[in-house]
C-alpha cells in the first residue's frame, strides 16, 4: 500500500531542492519541460485513463457520491484540456518569484471542497501553513420577471453539465410574477437531466450545497425572490458567495443585481460555470478564493501568486 504521507513529504523535499535551479532557469528550459509534460500526458493517456477507471471503480465500491466521482473521473476530453493548459503555461513568462520561498511548503492550495477541505485548512493554520481554498461553493441563478423562457431553460441546462463542481447551479430563484410560467419549463429541463427539485417549504437551508451531499448531488433547490436586489442578497447571505447570475432582458434589473452581488462572480444571461480561471482568463486555474480580504479573489491562477520584493541599491550601482 502506498504511504501517502511519505509520498507527499518526498515530493515536498524534491520541490525544495529544485527551487534554486528552477528560480534561475531561463524560460526556454522551463518551457521545454512544460511541453514535455503535456506530451507525456497526451501519449500516456491510455495508461492514465486505465488507472483512473480503476480508481473510479474503487470509489463506486466504497460508496462515493456522484459529486466526488465526477471530480475523480477522467476522460479523453479532460486529459486533452489538462495538456492544453500545461502547454499554455509554456507560452507565458514564468513566475520565478513564486518559487523563491524559504520554507518547504509555505502555501498549500486545496482543491475540492467540503469537510475535508475545512479540516485540512484548519490543520494547516494550526501548523502555520497558509492555504488557498474554499470549502463551500454552489452557484445561484435568478429568473427575473422579464426573462425569456428559452434563456432560462438554456442557462439551467448549461449550469448543470457537471454535478461535482463548485460553480454548478445549486439554488434557482424565480420571480413570483413568472413562477407559474417558469417553474414547469425549468422542471422539464431538470427532469430531462435527471435532476430532482427541492421546492418550498424546504426541510434544509436554502443555500444547502447539493454537490457536497452524497447521494443527493443531482438536486437543485428552487424558491422565490421578489426582485433582483433580494435575489442578490440571498446569494450574498445564504450561500458561499461563490457566484450568482440573473436571467433578464431588463438592463436596469441586471444592473441592480450585479451591483448588489458581493460574490466572486456575477453574471447576466450567462452561466456560473464560467467562474473558472481557464474559461475566464485562458490561464490554468490553481484554486478559488471566496474570502473577503485583500488579495486574489475568485478563480486564482499562477499569475495571482507572484511575490513582490523591493531591492534598494546605491544610486551609482544602478544599471
Amino acid at each position: 500500500m502506498v504511504d501517502a504521507g511519505f509520498e507527499v513529504a518526498t515530493c515536498g523535499e524534491a520541490a525544495k531542492k529544485g527551487m534554486r535551479t528552477l528560480a534561475t532557469a531561463d524560460d526556454a528550459v522551463i518551457n521545454r519541460a512544460l511541453r514535455e509534460m503535456a506530451r507525456l500526458l497526451t501519449t500516456g493517456a491510455p495508461t492514465v485513463l486505465a488507472a483512473n477507471a480503476a480508481d473510479v471503480a474503487a470509489g463506486e465500491s466504497a460508496g462515493l457520491g456522484r459529486g466526488l466521482l465526477d471530480r475523480l473521473r477522467l476522460d479523453d476530453a479532460r486529459i486533452t484540456q489538462m495538456a492544453t493548459q500545461i502547454e499554455l503555461l509554456a507560452s507565458v513568462a514564468f513566475p520565478a518569484a513564486a518559487v523563491r520561498l524559504n520554507d518547504l511548503i509555505p502555501l498549500v492550495i486545496l482543491r475540492g471542497s467540503g469537510d475535508t477541505t475545512r479540516k485540512l485548512a484548519a490543520e494547516a493554520a494550526a501548523c502555520g501553513v497558509r492555504t488557498l481554498a474554499h470549502a463551500d461553493g454552489g452557484g445561484v441563478l435568478y429568473i427575473d420577471r422579464s426573462a425569456r423562457v428559452d434563456d432560462a431553460a438554456r442557462l439551467v441546462a448549461d449550469s448543470l453539465d457537471r454535478l461535482g463542481v463548485c460553480n454548478r447551479l445549486n439554488l434557482l430563484l424565480i420571480c413570483p410574477a413568472v413562477w407559474d410560467e417558469m417553474l414547469p419549463e425549468v422542471t422539464r429541463v431538470l427532469d430531462k437531466l435527471g435532476i430532482k427539485t427541492s421546492l418550498p417549504p424546504h426541510d434544509h437551508l436554502r443555500g444547502h450545497e447539493w454537490a457536497l451531499d452524497p447521494g443527493h448531488e443531482a438536486t437543485v433547490t428552487i424558491d422565490t425572490a421578489a426582485g433582483p436586489a433580494e435575489a442578490a442578497e440571498v446569494a450574498n447571505a445564504e450561500t458561499s458567495g461563490l457566484g450568482a447570475g440573473i436571467v433578464t432582458t431588463d438592463p436596469e434589473a441586471a444592473r441592480l443585481f450585479l451591483d448588489t452581488c458581493r460574490g466572486t462572480g456575477a453574471f447576466w444571461n450567462a452561466s456560473t460555470r464560467l467562474l473558472d480561471g481557464f474559461k475566464l482568463r485562458g490561464v490554468p486555474e490553481t484554486g478559488i478564493n471566496v474570502d473577503h480580504v485583500p488579495g486574489p479573489r475568485g478563480p486564482v491562477t499562477f499569475e495571482d501568486l507572484f511575490l513582490r520584493q523591493y531591492v534598494v541599491v546605491p544610486g551609482d550601482a544602478a544599471g
